[in-house]
């Protein structure tokens, strides 16, 4: 993974706690399935097993994947924001046909529309990025272009 990794504290944590029970408390429980699996005998008619070591291999990968984002991982710091331009770790509030909506400003893997957290890589991440309060960004949309006024940041 050579590109920039960016999170933001919390969720560096979240990232840290599921590593934590991957290796602590998952981890140790297939290895057991593993061997109570291959205990039962022929390891090649053993479904039981090959579910086992799949699941196992599946916990380790993605123990390998947390401990490379641990890694590479860049603090997005967020608080106050005296010039009032978008970057990330924003909180920024857009009107749009008449509607008032706020959104966070984050890193690809915490974005969730259902938070109203939106990636910096996002069509309208990436347009809102470098602006400033007051003023407005367009991005095309499936429904057409939509613009987008900057009321607060």
């Amino acid at each position: 993974m050579t590109q920039d990794f960016y999170v933001t504290s919390e969720g560096l944590k979240e990232l840290k706690e599921e590593l934590k029970v991957l290796v602590d408390v998952k981890r140790p429980e297939l290895i057991d399935r593993v061997a109570t699996a291959r205990a039962h005998g022929d390891l090649s008619e053993n479904s039981e097993y090959a579910a086992a070591t799949q699941d196992l291999a599946f916990a380790e990968g993605r123990m390998e994947e947390l401990e490379e984002l641990i890694a590479k991982a860049q603090i997005i710091k967020s608080g106050k924001n005296a010039n009032h331009i978008v970057k990330l770790g924003s909180k920024v509030v857009l009107k749009t046909n008449g509607k008032s909506q706020t959104f966070e400003l984050v890193g690809e893997w915490e974005a969730n529309p259902l938070e109203q957290k939106i990636s910096h890589t996002s069509p309208l991440g990436r347009a809102l990025l470098g602006k400033k309060m007051g003023e407005q960004v367009e991005i095309d949309a499936p429904a057409g272009r939509v613009k987008y006024h900057i009321v607060k940041v």
